[in-house]
């Protein structure tokens, strides 16, 4: 298994190119803004071939870049429908102006070919299996894509801004809710195995042995006691 990430642009946001191994197709994970040299670089590097683009949400920190990358290598883009116009309308996502030097670095709209994410949902994608499930509470369309343990790697979970290191995402923006935040963690996140490598939309990986140790969020949410705490504003 390869997995080359990268923190891209002005909210150094993850973007993941994943493929079974070098030389081989891939599928890219939410290139967002200014990712599109990294994607590149990555994938000359690597001599990987995109057939997908899959997006954890819409906000514009991990889209701006779908168009150009979606148009270059001619694949599609996988999104769920609840933020599907966040593509087209990254304002309107976000509640607030994004500023006219930074809307000048982005490229607003959807890319030819959009596919939408349902939850439970199997992609199978360059010879990997993902797993889609629903995780609103950062916004109304979050998802994660889980990957199945292997001979080489353990269990895997790209959880946008689902479950940072230590921390959760935001959920102060248009679409957010707490209430959601904490269904969705205790669905999603708390039946995995410890061993999960988490790799998230910001900062560093971790793992769900070290998130239910000591992310206070997680662990509140185990215990029954999620409201204690209200959500970080962190990051878009």
């Amino acid at each position: 298994m390869l997995i080359a990430g990268f923190p891209a642009g002005a909210w150094g946001t993850n973007c993941y190119v994943v493929a079974p191994a070098a030389g081989e197709e891939c599928v890219i994970i939410d290139p967002g803004h200014q990712a599109t040299q990294g994607v590149e670089e990555t994938l000359k590097k690597h001599r990987l071939k995109p057939v997908a683009v899959v997006l954890t949400h819409g906000h514009i920190d991990h889209v701006a870049s779908v168009v150009p990358v979606c148009g270059a290598h001619d694949v599609p883009a996988w999104i769920h429908p609840e933020d599907r116009f966040m593509m087209s309308d990254p304002e309107k996502a976000l509640g607030r102006s994004l500023g006219a030097q930074l809307m000048g670095e982005l490229t607003v709209g959807e890319p030819s070919d959009v596919k939408e994410l349902t939850d439970g949902a199997q992609l199978t994608l360059a010879g990997m299996e993902l797993t889609v499930a629903h995780a609103p509470g950062h916004t109304r369309g979050s998802v994660t894509f889980g990957m199945p343990a292997a001979a080489d790697i353990p269990p895997l979970l790209f959880s946008g801004d689902l479950l940072f290191a230590g921390s959760i995402g935001r959920t102060d923006l248009p679409g957010g809710s707490h209430a959601d935040m904490l269904e969705s963690l205790a669905r999603v996140c708390l039946p995995l195995d410890d061993s999960t490598v988490v790799l998230p939309g910001h900062n560093e990986h971790t793992t769900m042995g070290r998130e239910r140790a000591t992310n206070p969020y997680l662990r509140q949410v185990a215990a029954g006691l999620g409201d204690g705490l209200t959500s970080p504003r962190r990051g878009m």
